[in-house]
């Protein structure tokens, strides 16, 4: 697949064929900071499923049944490619998503990093040979799962979808993924990097289509044996529970409110600078991102002023503009959310600091925004926001604080600033979260498990842990002839 300066066509890749589908039925692909369709994406038929799980399902056994020194040799060359390609990838994916160019090809290229990481980490994905009786030989064997049914949504159009894929290949899976269609192009990109690298054919597949319509039929599907989901909580309880039905392992990565405890003895200014810039980061888009702002009242008033000069000195604009640091929502669903729970607050007592507006021009543009005096009963501070709201509360008690931050269902990521050790592990423990992390707002890395807690899902990517959810583990007690 060629990508030029333009937007290219986009097609779904299904038994090693790039193909248009089986229906005429499309959905347009728009540019968020222009509000125009640049393009258009064909969704898959039942037919056209069909004829990807019967690819998966063959692809499964060649795969399976290829030596791990082959198998790493192309995921090396497929991890080349996406490297060499980062900032053609990085183009396709600021026009149909609208992330600073800087961000899109910086998530390109750690996509290849993380791509090298898993696939010399299945090299290690060791069984064992366990002490028993004589004449008996007990062990454990890890075995690829099969084909996998992953689904992605649109903030991280390379990186998500990679973290399934990455990981099903190295682990000897098939895939089946079905990519977001809003941001088509830059999956298309991705798969095109392991097809051109030598995959083979059926291996990894990839549709676009109707979301309920394909998760459905694909996981209700004998073919598939794991479902790989990341998305609301909302989506993927729905999802886990059709997993449920057909006994169907899943993993969940789900969405978070994430808090920040800033602790009287922290460094404020500097607390302000790392979590405003991890706050606006993909504007706000991020599962992870930091969310509910939880300051000492000793150290608030110059956290809250370090933040605001940190938002105001942003700007935003178009992706592809030299000098974007922030560029538009995704899609008009994230700007009226956004705006929706911008008046909520205000409308029950919240102050506005700075920003607050949708920018006057096309394009989904929404200013960095900081708020304080949020009530408890906003609807800021329960629903996840997924976007540059940053609302700023005080606390006096660290104990009521870990209450506060503990106090709703999700449990995704967390933050905490404090120069004392003993306040650091305090915070470890007591904050609900499947990533913490302390004097700093880290993103995932490849190296190490990310993932969630209570609502925010279950089962980690990254790390020696992601591939656990791709593999078996078997026992075999072997009593020898005698």
């Amino acid at each position: 697949m060629t990508i030029d300066h333009g937007y290219p066509a986009v097609r779904m890749h299904i038994a090693g064929e790039w193909c248009q589908g089986g229906s005429a039925e499309t959905a347009p692909v728009e540019n968020p900071a222009t509000q125009e369709t640049i393009g258009t994406v064909a969704l898959a038929t039942a037919d056209d499923l069909d004829r990807a799980l019967a690819a998966a399902e063959k692809g499964a056994e060649v795969w399976r049944e290829t030596s791990i020194a082959e198998r790493t040799a192309i995921l090396h060359a497929a991890a080349d490619l996406i490297e060499e390609r980062a900032a053609e990838i990085g183009r396709v994916m600021t026009l149909e998503q609208g992330k600073p160019l800087a961000e899109s090809t910086g998530e390109a290229r750690r996509t290849a990093d993380t791509l090298r990481w898993h696939a010399d980490d299945a090299r290690r994905a060791y069984g064992r040979i366990i002490p028993s009786a004589p004449g008996t030989v007990l062990t454990v064997r890890r075995e690829p799962i099969g084909p996998v049914a992953a689904f992605t949504p649109w903030n991280f159009p390379v990186g998500g979808p990679n973290r399934k894929i990455s990981s099903a290949l190295a682990a000897g899976c098939s895939l089946i993924i079905k990519a977001s269609e809003e941001t088509p192009a830059t999956a298309a990109a991705l798969v095109a990097c392991y097809a051109d690298a030598g995959l083979p054919a059926g291996v990894l597949n990839l549709v676009f289509g109707e979301p309920a319509e394909v998760s459905a039929h694909l996981i209700a599907s004998p073919v598939t044996r794991l479902i790989a989901f990341t998305g609301s909580v909302p989506v993927g309880k729905l999802l886990a529970a059709e997993a449920g039905r057909v006994m169907k392992p899943s993993l969940m990565e789900l969405g978070g409110h994430a808090p920040v405890v800033v602790c009287e003895d922290a460094d404020p200014a500097q607390a302000a600078r790392r979590a405003a810039q991890a706050k606006f980061f993909n504007a706000g888009q991020v599962c992870t991102s930091p969310s509910r702002f939880l300051v000492h009242e000793s150290v608030i008033e110059e956290f809250t002023a370090e933040f605001v000069r940190a938002a105001e000195a942003i700007t935003v604009g178009d992706g592809l503009d030299q000098g974007t640091r922030m560029g538009p929502l995704a899609n008009e669903r994230r700007l009226r959310s956004i705006q929706r729970l911008t008046e909520d607050a205000v409308a029950r007592g919240a102050k506005i600091l700075t920003g607050g507006e949708r920018l006057d021009r096309p394009g989904y543009f929404f200013e960095p925004t900081v708020l304080t005096d949020v009530p408890d009963d906003a609807e800021l501070l329960h629903e996840e926001p997924f976007g540059p709201l940053a609302p700023i509360m005080p606390f006096t008690d660290l104990d009521e604080a870990l209450r506060v931050a503990n106090a709703l269902p999700y449990g995704l990521a967390a933050y905490g600033f404090t120069r004392s050790a003993a306040t650091a592990e305090k915070l470890s423990a007591a904050l609900e979260a499947g990533i913490l992390s302390i004097n700093h707002c880290g993103g995932s890395v490849h190296e190490a498990p990310s993932g969630g807690v209570k609502d925010s899902g279950y089962g980690r990517e990254g790390g020696p842990e992601a591939l656990d959810a791709y593999l078996i583990t078997k026992r075999v007690s072997h009593l020898l002839a005698g």
